[in-house]
């Protein structure tokens, strides 16, 4: 797989069965990294995701008609936050780690968001290291730990906060 065979685009309600499995097997891969579990998704209807997808902004990586990994983007509500941003929901596939999926999808969501927002907001698990690489090459900085932020089959997990200033280059 090379990086020119990626193609990056926002999910429509169209692909909801597409963004379904892909976030069931997020979910059940990484329980861990997600605030919902996969026991409360798989229960939700079709219509859930499609609905999701047409009320906010998810970004799916493509090799042909597959959807190798996804990541969303939230505007922070109320006028004194309405200047940030949150990531949310991001996972690539196993078979499509290696392929700078992940590098693109978090560019792509980054030079979406620079055109609302002036801060980019993000929570990652303290032991997922291979996400924090990459958070940090793309210019996101640690600047705090949310102690028990998750708690999975009676485990806590920190989460580590980071941040990106859209405004830099």
């Amino acid at each position: 797989m090379t990086d020119d065979d990626i193609e990056i685009r926002r999910l429509a309600r169209e692909d909801a069965v597409l963004y379904r499995d892909i976030r069931l097997e997020a979910l059940q891969a990484n329980p861990e990294a997600f605030g919902s579990t996969f026991e409360v998704e798989d229960a939700q209807p079709l219509s859930l995701f499609s609905d999701r997808l047409g009320s906010s902004i998810v970004l799916g990586a493509f090799r042909d008609a597959e959807l190798l990994g996804i990541v969303g983007f939230a505007v922070q509500q109320g006028q004194k936050e309405a200047h940030k941003g949150t990531l949310w929901g991001m996972y690539v596939r196993p078979s499509a780690r290696n392929a700078k999926v992940g590098r693109r999808l978090v560019e792509a969501i980054c030079n979406l968001a620079r055109q609302q927002v002036e801060l980019i907001q993000l929570s990652v698990v303290v032991d997922n290291q291979h996400a924090r690489s990459l958070y940090a090459r793309l210019g996101f900085l640690e600047y705090g730990v949310e102690e028990n932020a998750l708690k999975q089959a009676g485990r806590y997990y920190e989460s580590v906060l980071m941040a990106k200033d859209l405004s830099r280059p």
